[in-house]
């Protein structure tokens, strides 16, 4: 038989490090770039990330703790997710920093900007794919007791899609190609997606 460890969470769960992040993953990075009242472009990753609707198309990160990000949505209504991929692994991790709001990440990490066409919010330029999104709620979670704890999670619909032209294979996207990137919990733990990873599994009819 096989012996699980069990705990519950709100007792803590007495390892070395919390399991939670790594057994949910990996997980996309919720690269977003917003831009402040003021027009300071803000960019920080997001691990809590992914899509939640087909039509319209919908994705969402949560932000744990009330962040320039969230602020920034909240008084402009715009985002735009960015594509992480191995090469930008290292300046995306840069930009999760802790920058005072006066301060864009784009300049602080040397970063170049791209104009979005539906949305204020620049595009981060080298990102095989970028997603301009109009906000349609933030929510702040709470608990089973009730108790509103301090994470928002910020939902979008996306209304326009940049797409590397190179990783549209016959028209169909290639993700192995793209080098994506993903979040698996840890002290800073990744995975990379390629073609080795691939498999097909087709919906039973």
């Amino acid at each position: 038989m096989v012996q699980m460890y069990s705990y519950e969470p709100k007792n803590g769960h007495g390892l070395p490090h919390d399991p939670f992040g790594a057994i949910v993953g990996p997980r996309p990075i919720g690269w977003i770039s917003t831009q402040s009242k003021a027009g300071i472009a803000n960019l920080a990753p997001y691990s809590f990330f992914n899509a939640f609707n087909y039509v319209p198309p919908i994705i969402g990160f949560s932000s744990v703790g009330y962040k320039d990000t969230v602020r920034n949505i909240e008084d402009t209504g715009e985002f735009v997710w960015n594509l992480v991929t191995q090469d930008l692994a290292e300046v995306m991790n840069q930009s999760s920093a802790a920058y005072p709001p006066e301060t864009s990440e784009f300049d602080a990490v040397n970063l170049e900007k791209a104009s979005s066409k539906l949305v204020t919010p620049p595009r981060v330029a080298k990102a095989k794919v970028a997603f301009e999104c109009k906000c349609t709620e933030i929510i702040q979670l709470k608990g089973v007791s009730g108790e509103k704890v301090e994470t928002w999670l910020v939902l979008g619909e996306v209304v326009k899609i940049h797409i590397d032209q190179s990783l549209l294979k016959d028209g169909i996207y290639d993700t192995a190609k793209a080098g994506h990137i993903l979040r698996a919990g840890g002290r800073g733990d990744y995975f990379t997606i390629g073609q080795e990873q691939l498999f097909e599994l087709l919906r039973p009819r």
